[in-house]
Protein backbone atom coordinates (compact mmCIF):
# COMPACT_ATOMS: atom_id res chain seq x y z
CA UNK A 1 0.00 0.00 0.00
CA UNK A 2 1.26 3.56 -0.32
CA UNK A 3 1.94 5.63 2.13
CA UNK A 4 0.60 9.39 1.41
CA UNK A 5 2.39 12.05 3.32
CA UNK A 6 0.93 15.83 4.27
CA UNK A 7 1.37 16.81 0.20
CA UNK A 8 -1.22 14.23 -0.88
CA UNK A 9 -3.63 14.86 2.22
CA UNK A 10 -3.27 18.19 1.13
CA UNK A 11 -4.38 18.12 -2.59
CA UNK A 12 -7.40 15.84 -1.34
CA UNK A 13 -8.46 18.10 1.30
CA UNK A 14 -8.39 20.92 -1.50
CA UNK A 15 -11.17 18.98 -3.90
CA UNK A 16 -12.88 17.29 -0.66
CA UNK A 17 -13.44 20.97 0.96
CA UNK A 18 -13.60 22.95 -1.86
CA UNK A 19 -15.37 20.88 -5.14
CA UNK A 20 -14.55 20.15 -8.14
CA UNK A 21 -11.01 22.55 -9.11
CA UNK A 22 -9.92 24.16 -12.39
CA UNK A 23 -6.41 23.02 -13.72
CA UNK A 24 -5.14 26.16 -12.78
CA UNK A 25 -6.32 25.69 -9.05
CA UNK A 26 -5.00 22.08 -8.19
CA UNK A 27 -1.83 23.40 -10.26
CA UNK A 28 -1.37 26.03 -7.68
CA UNK A 29 -1.70 24.16 -4.61
CA UNK A 30 0.88 21.36 -5.87
CA UNK A 31 3.07 23.81 -6.42
CA UNK A 32 3.12 25.57 -3.38
CA UNK A 33 2.88 22.22 -1.31
CA UNK A 34 5.60 20.96 -3.31
CA UNK A 35 7.63 24.10 -4.52
CA UNK A 36 7.68 22.69 -8.08
CA UNK A 37 5.83 23.52 -11.29
CA UNK A 38 3.65 21.14 -12.61
CA UNK A 39 3.48 22.17 -16.15
CA UNK A 40 7.45 21.49 -16.18
CA UNK A 41 7.60 18.70 -13.60
CA UNK A 42 4.54 16.64 -15.25
CA UNK A 43 6.01 13.18 -14.11
CA UNK A 44 5.95 13.94 -10.52
CA UNK A 45 2.49 15.47 -10.88
CA UNK A 46 1.35 12.66 -12.58
CA UNK A 47 3.16 10.31 -9.88
CA UNK A 48 1.21 12.30 -7.23
CA UNK A 49 -1.92 11.42 -8.57
CA UNK A 50 -1.20 8.00 -9.23
CA UNK A 51 -0.13 7.72 -5.79
CA UNK A 52 -3.58 9.09 -4.10
CA UNK A 53 -5.94 7.01 -6.62
CA UNK A 54 -4.28 3.87 -5.41
CA UNK A 55 -5.09 4.76 -1.58
CA UNK A 56 -9.00 6.16 -2.80
CA UNK A 57 -9.66 3.01 -4.63
CA UNK A 58 -9.80 1.41 -1.00
CA UNK A 59 -12.75 3.58 -0.02
CA UNK A 60 -14.54 3.21 -3.72
CA UNK A 61 -12.99 6.90 -4.78
CA UNK A 62 -11.63 8.70 -7.45
CA UNK A 63 -9.79 11.82 -8.28
CA UNK A 64 -10.93 12.86 -11.78
CA UNK A 65 -10.31 15.01 -14.45
CA UNK A 66 -12.47 16.02 -17.44
CA UNK A 67 -12.79 18.87 -19.52
CA UNK A 68 -15.28 21.08 -18.98
CA UNK A 69 -17.74 21.65 -22.03
CA UNK A 70 -19.03 24.77 -21.00
CA UNK A 71 -15.86 26.40 -21.47
CA UNK A 72 -13.54 23.75 -22.35
CA UNK A 73 -11.48 24.18 -19.70
CA UNK A 74 -9.96 20.88 -17.57
CA UNK A 75 -11.00 20.31 -13.88
CA UNK A 76 -9.81 18.25 -11.41
CA UNK A 77 -12.79 16.25 -9.01
CA UNK A 78 -13.46 13.21 -6.57
CA UNK A 79 -16.10 11.18 -7.26
CA UNK A 80 -17.51 7.96 -5.67
CA UNK A 81 -16.78 4.90 -7.93
CA UNK A 82 -19.40 2.40 -6.45
CA UNK A 83 -23.42 3.37 -6.99
CA UNK A 84 -24.58 0.85 -3.48
CA UNK A 85 -27.34 1.61 -1.52
CA UNK A 86 -24.88 2.95 1.40
CA UNK A 87 -23.30 5.76 -1.28
CA UNK A 88 -27.16 6.89 -2.07
CA UNK A 89 -27.71 7.51 1.70
CA UNK A 90 -24.40 10.38 1.21
CA UNK A 91 -26.34 13.41 -0.17
CA UNK A 92 -28.09 16.45 1.51
CA UNK A 93 -30.72 16.24 -1.19
CA UNK A 94 -33.94 15.39 -0.75
CA UNK A 95 -35.59 12.42 -2.80
CA UNK A 96 -38.08 14.63 -5.17
CA UNK A 97 -34.96 16.75 -5.28
CA UNK A 98 -32.77 13.69 -6.89
CA UNK A 99 -35.98 13.03 -9.23
CA UNK A 100 -35.84 16.71 -10.61
CA UNK A 101 -31.70 16.18 -11.57
CA UNK A 102 -32.10 13.11 -13.00
CA UNK A 103 -35.17 14.18 -14.79
CA UNK A 104 -32.75 17.29 -16.26
CA UNK A 105 -29.85 15.09 -17.14
CA UNK A 106 -32.36 12.87 -19.44
CA UNK A 107 -33.83 15.83 -20.91
CA UNK A 108 -30.75 16.96 -21.79
CA UNK A 109 -29.58 13.82 -23.63
CA UNK A 110 -32.70 13.42 -25.08
CA UNK A 111 -32.97 17.20 -26.94
CA UNK A 112 -33.30 16.58 -30.11
CA UNK A 113 -31.34 19.63 -31.41
CA UNK A 114 -28.36 18.07 -28.88
CA UNK A 115 -27.48 21.42 -27.27
CA UNK A 116 -26.17 20.06 -24.42
CA UNK A 117 -28.90 22.24 -22.08
CA UNK A 118 -32.29 22.71 -21.62
CA UNK A 119 -34.63 26.48 -21.14
CA UNK A 120 -35.15 27.06 -17.88
CA UNK A 121 -38.97 26.84 -18.24
CA UNK A 122 -38.30 22.74 -19.50
CA UNK A 123 -36.46 22.00 -16.68
CA UNK A 124 -39.46 23.62 -14.25
CA UNK A 125 -41.89 21.42 -16.22
CA UNK A 126 -40.28 17.77 -15.53
CA UNK A 127 -42.61 15.42 -14.70
CA UNK A 128 -41.30 13.84 -11.57
CA UNK A 129 -43.33 11.26 -11.17
CA UNK A 130 -41.87 9.77 -14.57
CA UNK A 131 -38.76 9.38 -12.81
CA UNK A 132 -40.42 7.13 -10.03
CA UNK A 133 -39.25 3.61 -10.85
CA UNK A 134 -40.88 0.14 -9.50
CA UNK A 135 -39.30 -3.15 -8.27
CA UNK A 136 -37.91 -4.33 -11.64
CA UNK A 137 -35.96 -0.79 -11.86
CA UNK A 138 -38.28 0.48 -14.84
CA UNK A 139 -40.19 3.08 -14.80
CA UNK A 140 -43.94 2.92 -13.02
CA UNK A 141 -47.03 3.31 -14.87
CA UNK A 142 -49.54 2.82 -12.11
CA UNK A 143 -51.75 5.29 -11.44
CA UNK A 144 -51.13 8.98 -9.13
CA UNK A 145 -51.98 6.78 -5.68
CA UNK A 146 -48.89 5.36 -6.29
CA UNK A 147 -46.40 7.80 -6.51
CA UNK A 148 -45.01 8.99 -3.36
CA UNK A 149 -46.31 12.45 -2.07
CA UNK A 150 -43.51 13.78 -1.86
CA UNK A 151 -43.09 13.73 -5.16
CA UNK A 152 -46.70 14.89 -6.20
CA UNK A 153 -46.85 18.01 -3.54
CA UNK A 154 -42.91 18.81 -5.36
CA UNK A 155 -43.96 22.81 -5.85
CA UNK A 156 -42.84 24.60 -8.60
CA UNK A 157 -40.93 27.08 -6.56
CA UNK A 158 -39.00 24.32 -4.61
CA UNK A 159 -38.29 22.86 -8.18
CA UNK A 160 -37.04 26.45 -8.90
CA UNK A 161 -34.90 26.98 -5.16
CA UNK A 162 -33.53 23.19 -6.30
CA UNK A 163 -32.18 24.03 -9.65
CA UNK A 164 -30.71 26.97 -8.00
CA UNK A 165 -28.64 24.81 -5.54
CA UNK A 166 -27.68 22.42 -8.22
CA UNK A 167 -26.14 25.21 -9.80
CA UNK A 168 -24.41 26.76 -6.77
CA UNK A 169 -23.04 23.00 -5.94
CA UNK A 170 -21.81 22.85 -9.53
CA UNK A 171 -24.06 19.95 -10.46
CA UNK A 172 -25.75 22.02 -13.25
CA UNK A 173 -24.78 25.35 -14.63
CA UNK A 174 -26.83 28.31 -16.39
CA UNK A 175 -25.31 28.79 -19.95
CA UNK A 176 -24.75 32.63 -21.37
CA UNK A 177 -27.90 32.14 -23.32
CA UNK A 178 -29.94 31.16 -19.98
CA UNK A 179 -30.46 27.77 -20.41
CA UNK A 180 -29.61 24.90 -17.53
CA UNK A 181 -26.76 22.84 -18.91
CA UNK A 182 -24.49 20.32 -16.72
CA UNK A 183 -22.37 21.34 -14.33
CA UNK A 184 -18.49 20.50 -13.42
CA UNK A 185 -19.12 17.64 -11.19
CA UNK A 186 -21.59 16.18 -13.28
CA UNK A 187 -18.78 16.22 -15.96
CA UNK A 188 -16.71 14.35 -13.78
CA UNK A 189 -19.19 11.66 -13.28
CA UNK A 190 -20.33 11.74 -16.91
CA UNK A 191 -16.92 12.54 -18.59
CA UNK A 192 -18.44 14.81 -20.91
CA UNK A 193 -21.11 15.73 -23.09
CA UNK A 194 -20.54 14.67 -26.84
CA UNK A 195 -22.11 14.64 -30.54
CA UNK A 196 -22.59 11.87 -32.95
CA UNK A 197 -22.28 12.27 -36.35
CA UNK A 198 -25.24 12.84 -38.28
CA UNK A 199 -24.32 10.30 -40.39
CA UNK A 200 -25.92 7.11 -38.62
CA UNK A 201 -23.33 4.40 -40.14
CA UNK A 202 -20.48 6.68 -38.93
CA UNK A 203 -18.72 6.35 -35.63
CA UNK A 204 -16.97 9.44 -35.22
CA UNK A 205 -18.19 11.61 -32.39
CA UNK A 206 -16.83 15.20 -30.98
CA UNK A 207 -17.01 17.44 -27.92
CA UNK A 208 -19.86 20.19 -28.29
CA UNK A 209 -17.56 22.85 -27.10
CA UNK A 210 -14.91 21.75 -29.48
CA UNK A 211 -17.75 21.53 -32.46
CA UNK A 212 -19.07 25.26 -31.27
CA UNK A 213 -15.00 26.21 -31.52
CA UNK A 214 -14.58 24.70 -34.88
CA UNK A 215 -17.05 26.19 -36.37
CA UNK A 216 -16.40 29.76 -34.93
CA UNK A 217 -13.04 29.65 -36.40
CA UNK A 218 -13.98 28.31 -39.70
CA UNK A 219 -14.45 29.72 -42.30
CA UNK A 220 -15.67 27.12 -44.98
CA UNK A 221 -17.79 23.75 -44.54
CA UNK A 222 -16.86 21.47 -41.29
CA UNK A 223 -16.92 18.03 -42.44
CA UNK A 224 -16.34 14.45 -40.09
CA UNK A 225 -12.86 13.79 -40.39
CA UNK A 226 -14.02 9.91 -40.72
CA UNK A 227 -16.46 9.85 -43.18
CA UNK A 228 -16.17 13.15 -45.07
CA UNK A 229 -19.93 14.90 -44.35
CA UNK A 230 -20.76 18.22 -43.44
CA UNK A 231 -21.57 18.44 -39.77
CA UNK A 232 -23.82 21.71 -38.56
CA UNK A 233 -24.57 23.20 -35.02
CA UNK A 234 -26.99 21.29 -33.06
CA UNK A 235 -27.70 18.59 -35.64
CA UNK A 236 -27.04 14.96 -34.51
CA UNK A 237 -27.41 13.21 -31.71
CA UNK A 238 -25.80 13.34 -27.87
CA UNK A 239 -23.87 9.91 -26.28
CA UNK A 240 -22.00 9.22 -23.13
CA UNK A 241 -18.27 7.70 -23.54
CA UNK A 242 -16.80 6.84 -20.11
CA UNK A 243 -13.13 6.58 -19.85
CA UNK A 244 -11.56 3.43 -18.64
CA UNK A 245 -8.15 5.74 -18.56
CA UNK A 246 -7.78 7.59 -14.94
CA UNK A 247 -5.41 10.12 -14.15
CA UNK A 248 -2.61 7.26 -13.70
CA UNK A 249 -1.18 8.72 -16.92
CA UNK A 250 -0.49 12.04 -18.38
CA UNK A 251 -2.45 14.97 -17.57
CA UNK A 252 -5.67 16.13 -19.47
CA UNK A 253 -4.16 18.89 -21.75
CA UNK A 254 -2.16 15.73 -22.92
CA UNK A 255 -4.25 12.78 -23.32
CA UNK A 256 -2.69 9.32 -22.98
CA UNK A 257 -1.91 7.38 -25.96
CA UNK A 258 -3.93 4.29 -26.38
CA UNK A 259 -6.27 4.70 -23.99
CA UNK A 260 -9.42 2.41 -23.72
CA UNK A 261 -12.75 3.89 -23.72
CA UNK A 262 -16.03 2.38 -23.51
CA UNK A 263 -18.86 4.26 -24.94
CA UNK A 264 -22.16 4.05 -23.35
CA UNK A 265 -24.88 4.51 -25.87
CA UNK A 266 -28.80 3.88 -25.51
CA UNK A 267 -32.04 5.27 -25.84
CA UNK A 268 -31.13 7.92 -23.09
CA UNK A 269 -27.21 9.04 -24.10
CA UNK A 270 -25.72 11.35 -22.31
CA UNK A 271 -21.84 13.16 -22.35
CA UNK A 272 -18.31 12.04 -24.29
CA UNK A 273 -14.74 11.15 -24.05
CA UNK A 274 -12.77 14.49 -21.40
CA UNK A 275 -9.57 13.73 -23.45
CA UNK A 276 -9.48 14.59 -27.35
CA UNK A 277 -11.83 16.40 -29.37
CA UNK A 278 -12.65 13.48 -32.00
CA UNK A 279 -13.43 9.75 -31.75
CA UNK A 280 -14.35 7.11 -33.48
CA UNK A 281 -15.85 4.06 -31.71
CA UNK A 282 -17.91 1.52 -31.62
CA UNK A 283 -21.43 0.48 -29.82
CA UNK A 284 -22.59 -1.36 -26.71
CA UNK A 285 -26.10 -1.81 -25.59
CA UNK A 286 -28.34 0.79 -24.11
CA UNK A 287 -28.75 -0.69 -20.52
CA UNK A 288 -25.80 0.51 -19.30
CA UNK A 289 -26.42 4.24 -20.41
CA UNK A 290 -29.56 4.46 -18.32
CA UNK A 291 -27.75 2.60 -15.07
CA UNK A 292 -25.30 5.41 -15.46
CA UNK A 293 -28.12 7.93 -15.06
CA UNK A 294 -28.86 5.99 -11.82
CA UNK A 295 -25.09 6.09 -10.46
CA UNK A 296 -24.32 10.39 -11.61
CA UNK A 297 -27.80 11.18 -9.33
CA UNK A 298 -27.19 8.89 -6.63
CA UNK A 299 -24.06 10.28 -5.66
CA UNK A 300 -25.29 13.77 -5.04
CA UNK A 301 -23.78 15.43 -2.15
Amino acid sequence: MSVLNWKHHTLIQALMSRGPLTEDELFNIFADVTEKNPRGNKREFNDYLLKINKELSFVQMEMRCCRNQNDGGVCYGLVNTVPDEQSKLGTKYSVPQIALFKGVIEAIVQDVTAQGSISNIDALNIRLENQVQNGTGSECQEGPSQIPPALRNFSMSQKEKTLDELVRDNWLCHTPDGAIGLGARSYLDLRSLGKVCENEGCTARIHHYCLEKKISHSRGEIVCPSCGIQWHRGAGKTEVIEEEGDLNGPTQSQPPAGSKRQKLRAKTNIPAAASGCVSSQGSQSGSKSNRRITRASARLS
